[in-house]
């Protein structure tokens, strides 16, 4: 049988025919319409917000406050020079590059290159930060380093 608009059926149990409460004793949902008996929950326009405990002291005051987060500080996704000997020798390797290999998850406010561990391949290697072993140790392995704005 073709399928037209004269024979077009939602899936079976795709569409449910909403419960109407509050409709009299004979609906098996009337009076308190399922919300019980009294209370805040049971009135109209009830909306709890999230972390509402009643009135008592919610957890997340109840914690303490620890540290200093610098509203201005910025956050970087490093790299240590040892994994750069992924790459091949001769390669420009900059921020995009080390997300696609997996280097980096996520760059935040820019990317820092640590100096930990060995380079082996001669890289350019592009960031916005450096440590100073970074480097020398870039260098040392006949690459150059660029640093980003």
């Amino acid at each position: 049988m073709p399928v037209n608009l004269s024979n077009l059926k939602p899936a079976a149990g795709s569409r449910k025919k909403h419960v109407r409460v509050g409709r009299g004793m004979g609906s098996k949902l009337g009076k308190t319409a399922g919300k019980g008996n009294k209370g805040q929950k049971s009135r109209k326009g009830y909306s709890r917000r999230p972390g509402f405990e009643g009135g008592q002291m919610p957890l997340h005051r109840r914690m303490p406050k620890r540290g200093f987060n610098n509203p201005r500080g910025l956050e970087f996704a490093i790299v240590n020079v040892e994994s750069l000997n992924a790459f091949p020798a001769g390669e420009t390797v900059g921020p995009l590059e080390m997300v696609s290999k997996g280097l980096v998850r996520q760059l935040w406010d820019g990317l820092k290159v640590l100096g930990d561990g060995d380079l082996k391949v001669a890289l350019t290697v592009r960031a916005h930060k450096f440590s100073k072993s970074a480097q020398e140790k870039i260098a040392a392995a006949g690459g150059k380093v660029e640093v980003l704005q």
